[in-house]
């Protein structure tokens, strides 16, 4: 690991955890479990905390609503004992895209198709 690295990794938190986090959860954290993702899921030993550290980049859409439900308490039991039971009707849990290719375009949109395509918008021009 480079001088640059370890530096950073001292002071941000979005590509992974910090020192602090992992001295404190190599103390004080207890594993529960871990996702499809590859989050790992902690909790102190008398249950007052609970956190994640994420695999890679830290987006808390990344989090299925499994694990969400459990980090926020509504939950007691982590859904590695207890899984949710999805009506068939739901759609499986996906990351928020906004930002990538795979961002929803509603109809219309530029992005949904090249722009000789648009042909049923004129631009205005004044007489």
């Amino acid at each position: 690991m480079s001088f640059l690295k370890s530096v950073l990794r001292a002071i941000t938190w979005w590509d992974g955890q910090t020192y602090g986090t992992q001295i404190f959860t190599s103390r004080h954290g207890v594993k529960v479990g871990e996702d499809e993702s590859g989050n790992v899921y902690y909790q102190t030993k008398d249950d007052s905390k609970r956190w994640v550290i994420f695999n890679g980049e830290v987006e808390a859409s990344k989090i299925t609503p499994d694990w969400h439900g459990w980090l926020h308490k509504t939950f007691d039991e982590p859904p590695t004992l207890r899984p949710l039971v999805h009506k068939v009707w739901e759609k499986p849990h996906i990351e928020n895209l906004s930002g990538t290719p795979l961002a929803y375009a509603p109809p219309g949109s530029l992005r949904q198709a090249a722009p000789e395509a648009h042909r049923e918008y004129e631009a205005w021009s004044p007489e």
